[in-house]
């Protein structure tokens, strides 16, 4: 058996000291060093290779064998090879991945515990293995629980008659399961199967057994992360990592794993709603900042095709501090209704409070109401929320919000069928945003008449009756009628 030694291990940045310090070197963060007890050499061999060896060039050299000599090549040079897509059986799905899964490819799921991660991911194995021969690794749970979730969803309809891997297939349907921890047992399964897709549910509870260290561990997870990306990638496999997250809201672990994987996903949503939101933060193969709706039922996660009526109030009944604006989610405009509270406050200095609309650009919007219109708000509260919670960030949401907390002041209703993009500027000036001919052609789909924008953008016809403005008190003096 090879000596061990000792190396400490930090709980937050995952750098790594021979030395035990109070303080981590890297990142600064008293207490968090853990100690490890490492062995030199491992004895256990994932995809191939020692875990621990020094590199490929040491390992040429103990064979007697010298490195392929790889020249630099121009871009003309490189051979283009078209990445062939295939579909997760879900639009929403592929939309975030970037029109579809990229065969070997390793996708990071996190998202709060019970927001849908692993029903998601279990629905899209059901569908996938109509086509492809797939595996759901189940660590956090045995075969029967999986089963008896299936079942509860109606996701796999008799393709699951056990629970171990070699009696699951039935009806001819080429769903595995696989409940299993340990590492090296899931590359050996993934090696004999060879499954064009597979789920790991989740990295947290996966362990590398030549490592002391526990499940979860800083160093557990970087490196069965590592074998994992590099079976994927030898064996063309399709990976998707379930990951915890922190009480802040980021993946648990080092930062490296989701610098190690090709796109990272979130899984959002509030436990009030019914509707959930997956998120791409980071997409070797697309674009990052597209979104897809999902919304939670009794038979699991269905797909909100329209998410535009899920975020719109009734327009039937119109209240003052009502506004509606188009955000763009990615490429994808979602029409969103903004309501604000403007009221007397009791307290010295008055309350802000935002639900779905970013805080400190509320606030903003609010001193440039006072400076600029002269609106007393330091002696109101002032409150602003988003229909359904979503999450509007985007500079164009500020006109919108500036004219819901005027008709709120002034107790005034805006049209409901009128639109109202636009940033607004320190000085009080109405600025054009992007993606503006895509966001009135979503309004115009869903019967708005009227839109309030920045003045100075041409735009071809979209059917609607056009306000251009350059100034907020303009913008105000358009949406909110004269008399209550």
């Amino acid at each position: 058996m090879a000596k061990a030694r000792t190396k400490f291990v930090c709980n937050e940045c995952g750098a790594e000291s021979r030395q035990f310090f109070g303080k981590c070197p890297a990142c600064s963060s008293w207490g968090t060093l853990v100690e490890q007890a490492v062995p030199a050499t491992s004895t256990g061999i994932i995809d191939g290779t020692r875990l621990g060896a020094a590199s490929q060039q040491s390992r040429f050299k103990r064979a007697g064998a010298t490195p392929e000599a790889h020249a630099a090549l121009t871009l003309d040079q490189i051979v283009e090879t078209a990445a062939q897509r295939f579909s997760s059986g879900y639009s929403e799905l592929d939309r975030v991945l970037g029109s579809g899964i990229v065969p070997g490819s390793l996708v990071l799921v996190g998202g709060d515990p019970g927001i849908g991660k692993s029903t998601l991911l279990l629905q899209m194995m059901n569908m996938l293995a109509t086509q492809h021969r797939v595996l759901y690794v189940c660590a956090e749970e045995s075969g029967q629980q999986v089963k008896l979730r299936a079942q509860r969803l109606g996701a796999v309809a008799n393709a699951m008659a056990a629970t171990t891997l070699t009696s699951v297939q039935a009806d001819k349907a080429d769903l595995y399961l696989l409940p299993e921890t340990d590492l090296e047992v899931i590359v050996q399964e993934l090696d004999a199967l060879q499954p064009q897709v597979a789920v790991i549910d989740s990295i947290q509870a996966i362990y590398l057994p030549t490592m002391t260290s526990a499940p979860g561990s800083v160093a557990q997870v970087r490196e069965c992360t590592a074998a994992l990306m590099r079976l994927a990638k030898r064996q063309n496999i399709t990976l998707f990592i379930v990951g915890h997250v922190t009480k802040e809201g980021a993946i648990a672990g080092p930062k490296v794993l989701e610098h190690l994987v090709d796109t990272v996903l979130y899984f959002e949503g509030d436990r009030f709603a019914s509707h959930r939101l997956l998120r791409s933060v980071k997409n070797r193969f697309g674009a990052t900042h597209e979104v897809g709706v999902f919304e939670m039922s009794d038979k699991g996660l269905q797909e909100v095709l329209n998410p535009s009526a899920l975020f719109l109030g009734d327009r039937g009944e119109v209240t003052p501090g009502t506004a509606t604006i188009v955000a763009c989610e990615g490429t994808r405009p979602i029409v969103v209704e903004l309501q604000a509270l403007a009221a007397p406050t009791s307290y010295a200095s008055p309350r802000r409070s935002t639900t779905g609309v970013e805080y400190n650009r509320f606030l903003q919007i609010l001193a440039v109401l006072e400076k600029r219109l002269g609106i007393p708000l330091s002696k109101l509260d002032a409150y602003v929320s988003s229909t359904g919670g979503l999450n509007v960030g985007e500079p164009a949401a500020d006109l919108g919000v500036a004219i819901a907390v005027a008709a709120s002041f002034r107790d005034r209703m805006v049209d409901p069928f009128t639109v109202i993009i636009g940033e607004v500027g320190l000085g009080g000036q109405v600025r054009s945003v992007s993606q503006l001919e895509l966001r009135l052609k979503e309004a115009a789909k869903l019967g708005f008449k009227r839109a309030i924008i920045p003045k100075g953008q041409v735009l071809a016809d979209t059917g609607l009756e056009l306000i251009p403005v350059g100034r907020v008190a303009d913008a105000i003096v358009a949406a909110l009628p004269t008399q209550g």
